[in-house]
This record gives C-alpha cells, structure tokens and sequence, in this order.
C-alpha cells in the first residue's frame, strides 16, 4: 500500500490529514472492508491522534467509512445498486438546483460567471493529458456556481455529501488512450451546460431540471463505459470502493471479450450484459435531451 508523505505540525495538519485520508481511501490504499484504527494511522500519516480522529469520522460522515461498535472504523464498500442510486440521486437533487436557479435568478449579471466558466471549457477542447486535469477543475467549478445560483444552503449540503462519492460526481471521468470517447462526451457535456443556463437566463425552470437530470446521467454513461475496460476501471476514482457481481475481462482489439470463445452464451458475465442495456440507454438519453435542447 501506499505511504503518505510525511505531515508537518501546522495549523492546517488537521485539513491535511483529512485530504490525504480521502486519498487514500479513493485511491485504493486501503480495501474495501479493511479496519482502520488511530493508532495504525497516527503511524503511518506521521500526524498526532486528534488531527486523526478528526479525518476518521469526517470520512464516516461522508459515507466513505463505517464506525464499528467494537472502536475503529472499516472501509465501506458499494453494490453497483447503490452507485446507481447515487447518480440518480444527485440528478434529481442538481435538477432541483437548476429549477431553482432559474426561479430565483434577479439578474442576467449573476450568470456572468458560469457562463464564464463554460467558455474557460471551450477554449480548453479537445482533451488530452496535459489539460484533463484542468478540463476537471472547470467542470466541478461549473457545478459549483450552478449550486450557488440555487441560492439554497439546504440544498447544497445536502447535494455536497452524494458528490463526495467519487463515482457519483461531475469529476466521475477517465481519459482513455485514444482520448476520443472522453472527447465525445466533454464535447456533448458543453452543449448540455449551455442548454442549462440559456433555460435558467429564460426563467424556464421545468425545462432547466429537466436539462439538469439528464446532464447528471452522464456520470452512469461514463461509468458503463469503465466496466468494459478494466483499465479504465482501475483509473476511476473511488474504483476500489464498488463490489462487482465478477470480475471485469479484458477485451481484444476487436472489442469481443477476451476467452468468449471458450464460454457458452448462457456464461456470460453481468458486466457485459450490463453493458448491452446501457449502450441502448445511451441511444435514448441522446434522443431525450437533444429534444429538450431544441428550441
């Protein structure tokens, strides 16, 4: 497993911590189930016992760990159910943020910014190695304006806590080798942001939540994506926290999945069938949303 660098005693060790935790736990540093306690911690983070046990029930509060009975914590594990319900939920949750947005919206100054934001995005197109990280910072800092529009400080916390569940977020996207699904979606993500706040600056609030939700199932696509490639999957943040029903195969070339050959029909994996349903709700997504975009 991976080992922290070493943290200085400041007054912001405690902030530290707490980032390099989530690091780790996000990064697979730690498996899932895997029993965590101050002391083993305090060792290897090289921080005193408070700073520790600040991280430690943060990271249960944000869903990522599990207080046992007995003292300590262990690493939560999710079902692909719950990542699903994850996503579904932050949809419903940011189409909220947009209606309200567009329902409390006083100025067309005040979309000065995301529209700022989104503009910062289209300059950075295409994607490749050097600027993803970047692409990344714009797109939560859009979805972060957009919260605030809301002008609901109930709502983003509440929103805030699904988000902290990597593979639930806007941030929920790897960059393959061949950069050009990852283009595709960035390049669909844009029209989408700009549909958002051309129906917010209308005060079109129903059409805004509806443009929101669907945004937010991009998050599922590019999931979906993950599982057919195992590569890709590993990448993913938070990757090492979702139980699978079995293990993901590596593909050919060609795209037929690696020992096919040598399975009946019947053997398949769930994955791959998983994949089959999501590649037609991909089709219907696009059908959907172009249809809201249309003036």
């Amino acid at each position: 497993m991976p080992i922290a660098p070493s943290l200085s005693r400041n007054p912001n060790q405690t902030d530290r911590v707490l980032l390099t935790l989530r690091r780790l736990v996000l990064t697979g540093g730690f498996s899932s189930g895997e029993r965590l306690t101050e002391l083993d911690l305090v060792s290897r983070l090289k921080a005193s016992r408070t700073p520790v046990r600040h991280a430690l029930t943060r990271l249960a509060h944000e869903g990522l760990l599990e207080a046992l009975p007995k003292g300590g914590f262990r690493v939560c594990a999710f079902s692909l159910e719950e990542v699903w319900d994850a996503i579904e939920l932050r949809g419903v949750l940011e189409g909220t943020a947009a209606r309200l947005a567009a329902e409390r919206l006083s100025d067309p100054a005040e979309l000065a910014p995301i529209r700022e934001i989104h503009n910062a995005i289209e300059v950075l197109l295409p994607l490749n190695e050097t600027n993803f990280g970047d692409y990344l910072d714009l797109n939560r800092a859009f979805h972060r304006e957009l919260l605030g529009l809301s002008r609901s400080p109930m709502l983003i916390r509440t929103l805030d806590g699904v988000l902290r569940l990597p593979f639930a977020s806007p941030g929920a996207l790897v960059l393959d080798e061949q950069e050009a699904e990852a283009n595709r979606t960035a390049a669909f993500a844009q029209i989408q942001h700009a549909s958002i706040v051309e129906a917010i600056a209308g005060r079109a609030g129903t059409r805004a939540e509806h443009l929101a939700r669907e945004h937010a199932r991009m998050a599922r696509m590019n999931l979906e994506r993950a599982l057919r490639d195992p590569s890709l999957f590993a990448r993913l943040p938070g990757a090492s926290l979702v139980m699978l029903p079995r293990p993901i195969e590596a593909r050919s070339d060609s795209g037929a999945m690696m020992g096919r050959a040598t399975r009946g029909k019947a053997a398949r994996p769930a994955v791959s069938q998983a994949t089959a349903a999501g590649a037609s709700r991909a089709e219907e997504f696009h059908t959907r949303v172009t249809a809201l975009t249309r003036d």
